[in-house]
């Protein structure tokens, strides 16, 4: 009986938001590890930023390089098939015994696409009988480094931070103010002007920073967020939101209580 040749791993290398010194040494290190390059673009033949900024990294792009078609719609059943069609092209690539690099701008772990192709292509995989090895390589997030970039505490001590995208709506992004004391409201570009008229009406435009392109050689920082009303955003773009007049609740220090409880519980024995 012949054995079936193993299946290459499947590494998702974050690349950070685009600045490749941000590049962990894990990521360079898989880069030019010999394991085939896949990556990923809004359409075929399109520039793939997360290849950029490798590119600037000063890495050759491999000829075998691989782009994985992911459409920006929200048309699910175009999505569908695109999904499908990427996994199964990355199963194809993997049953050569060879390992597979996709390259991710930020952290792959975060709002990012190689969690949905990973789980979909192990799924695959394991439906003929075989195994997958799958790595996740973390990275510099967009919001990590914008906040760097602009001098922004995400958070200090007891504060609470938050990440959402915009899209959720200007009324959750209301409540969550009260609840957190900065939110990072990520892909901005289709509310930007109803989020700055909730910043306004909430005294909040004083304490927000947008940021675009964080890290790329087109990055830039508006201070004055008002100023972006009626402007079209790029769509790497997000906002940095504090609120310093946030009530915070009672904080309950569960290492406190436990020696609380501990010295109550030896003067107890001791009587």
């Amino acid at each position: 009986m012949t054995q079936q040749r193993p299946y290459g791993k499947l590494i998702g290398a974050s690349l950070g938001p685009g600045d490749p010194e941000l590049i962990t040494r894990r990521s360079w290190a898989v880069l030019q590890s010999g394991a085939r390059w896949i990556y990923p673009v809004k359409k075929a033949q399109e520039i793939s930023y997360a290849l950029s900024i490798v590119e600037r990294g000063g890495l050759p792009i491999p000829a075998d390089a691989v782009e994985l078609v992911f459409p920006m719609t929200r048309d699910a059943e175009i999505l569908a098939k695109a999904w499908v069609r990427a996994a199964e092209q990355t199963v194809a690539l993997l049953a050569d015994g060879r390992d597979l690099v996709f390259l991710v701008e930020g952290d792959a772990s975060t709002f990012a696409t190689f969690g949905h192709l990973a789980r979909v292509v192990r799924e695959l995989v394991t439906a003929q009988g075989q195994t997958l090895e799958v790595e996740t390589i973390p990275g510099v997030s967009s919001f990590a480094a914008a906040a760097a970039s602009t001098g922004v505490t995400l958070a200090e001590e007891d504060e609470t931070f938050a990440i959402i995208p915009a899209a959720y709506g200007v009324e959750v992004i209301d409540h969550l103010l009260d609840e957190f004391d900065t939110l990072a409201l990520l892909k901005v570009k289709p509310l930007v002007d109803e989020v700055i008229e909730l910043l306004e009406k909430r005294d909040l435009l004083a304490t927000s920073v947008f940021i675009e392109k964080v890290g790329s050689p087109d990055e830039r920082i508006v201070r004055d967020v008002a100023s972006l009303r009626g402007e079209k955003v790029n769509y790497l773009s997000l906002l940095l939101v504090q609120n310093p007049k946030r009530v915070r609740g009672e904080l309950r220090r569960g290492c406190r209580r436990r020696k609380e409880a501990q010295e109550a519980k030896e003067v107890k024995a001791a009587a």
